[in-house]
């Protein structure tokens, strides 16, 4: 994994990285995870075929500890864990946040585990203002860049802790 170019231009409480093979994508996800609190709200925004459900496998992983896991496209949510759990929402196929209120998905914004939301903007106007937005990019082949913004959800250290790990792979 490398570091883009335009980190110089980053936000204070943001990272923009970027991985060049789908497990490089899964193990960002997996280190996000690991930094995330009950509670949590991670909101994926990006194009079709960008990586957002390979970073949510990553994950899920980490909370599902041999599970299966796959994309919930046409379950809407899927859940992974036990003692710590991981709610995964494909907005997907929803128009916008009328349906997530009308099938009750907002529930899990405010849940007992941590929830992850693929195709966030579909449920934009009603996203807790704390979260994670997580934006995805094509950058050419498998390359991928991946900027992470915390709105008041993960620790002072998250950065550097993202960075060692991306430099790890």
């Amino acid at each position: 994994m490398r570091k883009p170019d335009r980190d110089s231009e980053t936000p204070q409480d943001a990272l923009e990285l970027e991985t060049t093979a789908p497990a490089e994508t899964e193990r960002l996800g997996r280190s996000l995870a690991a930094l995330l609190p009950v509670g949590a709200v991670v909101a994926l925004h990006g194009e079709l075929a960008t990586g957002k459900t390979c970073f949510v496998r990553g994950m899920a992983s980490r909370f599902a500890r041999g599970e299966a896991i796959h994309s919930p496209t046409f379950t809407l949510v899927n859940e992974y864990g036990h003692d710590r759990k991981l709610y995964h929402l494909d907005l997907y196929r929803l128009s916008g946040p009328e349906e997530v209120i009308a099938l009750g998905c907002e529930e899990l914004f405010e849940s007992d585990g941590v929830c992850v939301v693929e195709w966030a903007d579909r449920a934009a106007a009603i996203l807790p203002a704390r979260r994670v937005d997580v934006f995805f990019a094509h950058r050419g082949g498998d390359a991928r860049a991946i900027r992470v913004v915390n709105l008041g959800v993960l620790p002072p250290d998250w950065r550097e802790t993202l960075r060692a790990d991306s430099a790890s792979i």
